[in-house]
C-alpha cells in the first residue's frame, strides 16, 4: 500500500552519503541523482579551501572559501562534518542541513570516510551510507588521467590515499563497484526507495496502524 499525505503519515528527510576514492564516481553518481527532480533530493554543497578546477561553478559544486573564514566557521561549531583531504580542507555547514530534515527533505552528500563518520555520530538514524569502489586499481588511474584537471604529481598522491579510502569500505551500510555508470546509478535508485520505506522514517505510522485496527472486525 502507498502511503499518501491522505493517510496523515509523514517522513522525515533522511542524509544519504556517498563517498569513495577520487576518481570512482561518488561525484558524477550523486551529481546524477540530485538533478533528478523526481527524488526531489537537495544536495549540500561543501566549502573548500582548495582552488576552484576550471569545471567547476563556484556555489554549485563547492563553495570555495579561504582557510581563515573555513577556521571561523569551525570555531563557531557552525560545522556538521569538516576532514583535511589532500592538503586541503572540506565541511558541511550545520543549518542547511538541519532545516531540511526537519522538513522532511532529503539531503545528499559528497563527502569521504572521515566526513561521513562525524555525520553519523551527529544524526545516527537520519543517515544512510554508501560506499563506491572502482572495477580495478588500473581504472581509477584512468579515470583520473582522462579527467585532465590534475597534475601527474596530484594523481599520485591521489592514488596512494585511495588505499587509505578504501580500508574503510566495512564501515559503510552498502557498497556499490562502480563498473557501469547506468547499473550503479539504477542501484542507487533502489536503495533510496527502500531507505525511505523504513518503518522508523515513517511518522504517525502508529497512529495510522491503531486507525486500521480499530476499524478491522474484531477476531
Amino acid at each position: 500500500m502507498a502511503i499518501g499525505s491522505e493517510t496523515r503519515v509523514s517522513r522525515r528527510g533522511l542524509v544519504l552519503i556517498l563517498s569513495s576514492p577520487s576518481g570512482a564516481g561518488k561525484t558524477t553518481l550523486t551529481r546524477a541523482l540530485a538533478q533528478q527532480p523526481e527524488w526531489g533530493l537537495e544536495l549540500s554543497v561543501s566549502v573548500t579551501t582548495r582552488a576552484r578546477r576550471p569545471s567547476e561553478i563556484d556555489g554549485q559544486h563547492y563553495r570555495f572559501i579561504d582557510r581563515e573564514t573555513f577556521d571561523a566557521l569551525r570555531e563557531r561549531d557552525d560545522m556538521l562534518e569538516w576532514a583535511e583531504v589532500h592538503g586541503n580542507f572540506y565541511g558541511t555547514p550545520c543549518r542547511p542541513v538541519e532545516r531540511a530534515l526537519a522538513a522532511g527533505r532529503d539531503m545528499i552528500f559528497d563527502i569521504d570516510y572521515q566526513g561521513t563518520r562525524q555525520v553519523r555520530a551527529k544524526l545516527r538514524d537520519d543517515v544512510v551510507t554508501i560506499f563506491i569502489l572502482p572495477p580495478s586499481m588500473a581504472e581509477l588511474r584512468r579515470r583520473l588521467e582522462r579527467r585532465a584537471e590534475d597534475s601527474a604529481e596530484t594523481i599520485e598522491r591521489r592514488l596512494r590515499n585511495a588505499r587509505t579510502e578504501i580500508e574503510r569500505w566495512s564501515e559503510y551500510d552498502y557498497v556499490l563497484i562502480n563498473d557501469d555508470l547506468d547499473r550503479s546509478f539504477k542501484t542507487l535508485e533502489a536503495i533510496l526507495t527502500a531507505e525511505r520505506l523504513r518503518r522508523q522514517r515513517q511518522v504517525g505510522l502508529d497512529s495510522f496502524v491503531a486507525g486500521l485496527l480499530a476499524e478491522a472486525p474484531a477476531g
